[in-house]
């Protein structure tokens, strides 16, 4: 079988890696000690677990590690648990845990993406959830100052509408790190390569809260660990590109006035206006093309259903033709 953590071939449930990076090297079972969340039993998720937010649709609870067993906690946790969301309406709802796990992996394990450690876990009924471990926690409790780019650049509910996370572009996030991380040209690559990955896998919804900058012990800022990574085209079809314009500006350029399209110019354009280095971006874009193959490999390998691993596949491959790829076989 393969690890539920990083689809390495193993006996059971996780690997060394994955036990040591998400348990601590406990051997934590694959399986919670309790069903997943329905209307029969939210009175005890309520009862026993802090419930953390929704997300669009998504429910979120705080776990913590008791005895090498995960349980639900009211106080704050050191995972985030979030099960198939409740929300009918959208399609492949229960891939949706599996989607947000091979998404991440593929940031982390072909990208070399910083993100937040995690995993797929099951409930005790079988049904599968997303597990992954709080990265602004330090090993002793203590909590680092996080805040996302909707709390950054003062934008609320109040101030900007129901809307408020969506109301900005990815150059308004670069000049938020140009202004408080020292180390700013390394961030603001990362944040270039966060938003080519987020258009190639068809994540259209990495808006404001979706990139955050954490303090770190020395106390300065810089660009936290990605979250929140998933193809959202799988679960509703007609979601846009992006979620944030990639500039100001974008929808006049030359290409997508042609194509009605992001296009490998409009990321170059990106770049510059980041202060990126031409070579840098150009090498940057090129790696998606490059990694083909190693997609292929672990969407393959992952716990999708076929016609869902088809679909992922076509998607990306649609993407990367737009920024200049060949496509892939699928």
């Amino acid at each position: 079988m393969q690890c539920m953590g990083c689809y390495k071939e193993v006996k059971e449930g996780y690997c060394l890696s994955c036990r040591k990076t998400m348990f601590a090297g406990l051997r934590s079972s694959p399986v919670l000690p309790f069903d997943a969340p329905k209307d029969e039993n939210l009175l005890y998720f309520q009862a026993h677990s802090k419930r953390l937010s929704i997300s669009g649709v998504q429910l979120k609870y705080s776990l913590k590690l008791e005895y090498k067993e995960l349980v639900l906690t009211e106080r704050v946790g050191t995972y985030i648990l979030k099960p198939i969301p409740l929300y009918q309406q959208l399609a492949q709802i229960d891939q949706v845990p599996e989607n947000e796990h091979l998404t991440m992996q593929i940031a982390k394990q072909v990208f070399n993406i910083p993100t937040a450690e995690n995993v797929l876990i099951y409930f005790k009924d079988g049904t599968p959830a997303y597990l992954t471990k709080r990265f602004d926690l330090a090993a002793d409790g203590t909590k680092y100052l996080q805040e996302d780019f909707a709390q950054i650049s003062g934008k609320t509910s109040s101030t900007h509408g129901d809307n408020f996370k969506y109301e900005g572009s990815y150059e308004d996030i670069g000049k938020l790190i140009q202004q408080y991380v020292p180390a700013s040209i390394t961030a603001c690559e990362r944040l270039f390569t966060l938003v080519v990955f987020n258009y190639v896998f068809s994540n259209g919804d990495a808006h404001l809260k979706n990139f955050s900058l954490i303090r770190n012990t020395d106390g300065e800022y810089q660009l936290s660990p990605a979250y929140d990574l998933l193809s959202t085209v799988i679960h509703s079809p007609a979601e846009s590109d992006t979620a944030l314009q990639l500039y100001d500006g974008d929808y006049e350029s030359a290409f997508y006035s042609k194509y009605g399209y992001y296009g490998r110019a409009n990321f170059l354009e990106l770049a510059k206006r980041l202060s990126i280095l031409p070579k840098r971006a150009e090498r940057i874009l090129a790696q998606f093309i490059i990694k083909q193959p190693n997609v292929v490999e672990m969407v393959n390998k992952s716990f999708f259903r076929e016609n869902v691993k088809a679909d992922y596949l076509k998607n990306f491959s649609e993407k990367l033709l737009r920024i200049g790829g060949s496509g892939v076989a699928v």
